[in-house]
């Protein structure tokens, strides 16, 4: 069965100010989307689920959904704020999801297969969606445990010169798989160059630049949707009726390695990471995806 991705879409974009994911940066027009669904329709990807917000779905759907419905399904899901397990309901005053989690539950009607997660809004390279497809048809399905895989960058190469960043800092074993992913917020270069940011208790701590993180691109099998699921409805329990509480999706991977329930692959990868968290990262990303068109990566117009 040829995998799914799920495209985180739902956000607004607070800091940049707009709908980033329909930011024009290529050359002819093109998003960011639009070329992370052109990476994964040539890696093998069979369909692809946007997750979004009901209340721009005719304008996402037009602007970007149209684009690509004649050479991979295409689907929807929304993320809305009230879609909580039985027996939750939204605290008076909240007005936000509940993070990357959140987003990914939205999808779990529309997905029948292994599937992959991104950001709308983060351009991960072609050679991403390459090594995370082969995973995808390698990786032996041996009982007793789940096997996810997440795409890792070095966290030099994910920092934005406009302001912090939050990131999924991780640690593997000697084979490779991942042991540990802590979220890390507001992670900027201090003034002696190197990174820094605050745990979920607010310290602050020194980070490696070198550090793989995760750049929420992550593979995982179905029954994902089932612990996850699980895993929703505790962080619930605990953090519900707090007005900002968010439930990412490294958190419950952590959880499920820990747990020894489920082990996940950190996966190299050649390609460059860029993304637009801020204004001013947008001349950055448009020359990149210049550059990418000059070397023969991809074709102008896209599609």
């Amino acid at each position: 069965m040829k995998p799914t991705l799920i495209v985180l879409a739902a956000g607004m974009g607070s800091r940049y100010g707009g709908l980033k994911q329909m930011d024009p940066m290529g050359p002819r027009g093109e998003t960011v989307l639009d070329y992370s669904v052109f990476d994964a329709i040539r890696a093998g990807f069979g369909k692809v689920v946007f997750v979004i917000r009901e209340d721009f779905a005719d304008a996402f759907k037009e602007g970007v959904g149209t684009r690509f419905a004649d050479r991979i399904e295409v689907a929807y899901a929304f993320q809305k704020l009230d879609d909580l397990p039985d027996g939750f309901s939204v605290p008076a005053g909240r007005t936000k999801p509940w993070g990357t989690s959140h987003a990914v539950r939205a999808a779990r009607h529309v997905v029948d297969g292994p599937f992959a997660v991104i950001n709308a809004d983060d351009f991960y390279g072609a050679d991403a969606y390459r090594v995370i497809a082969e995973w995808f048809s390698s990786t032996p399905r041996k009982s007793g445990k789940d096997h996810y895989a997440m795409v890792g960058y070095p966290l030099c190469h994910t920092l934005s010169d406009h302001g912090s960043v939050n990131r999924g800092i991780c640690q593997t074993d000697a084979s490779g798989l991942l042991t540990d992913v802590e979220e890390i917020v507001e992670i900027s270069r201090s003034e002696d160059g190197i990174p820094r940011g605050s745990r979920a208790d607010g310290s602050r701590v020194e980070l490696d630049a070198d550090s793989p993180v995760s750049m929420n691109f992550w593979g995982f099998s179905q029954g994902f949707f089932e612990q996850l699921e699980k895993r929703f409805i505790a962080f619930l329990e605990d953090h519900g009726q707090e007005l900002k509480s968010e439930c990412y999706i490294p958190t419950i991977v952590d959880d499920l390695i820990s747990q020894e329930i489920a082990d996940c692959a950190v996966l190299e990868t050649s390609a460059s990471w860029f993304g637009v968290t801020y204004p001013d990262d947008k001349p950055h990303v448009v020359e990149s995806i210049a550059a990418l068109i000059s070397s023969g990566r991809y074709p102008s117009p896209l599609c």
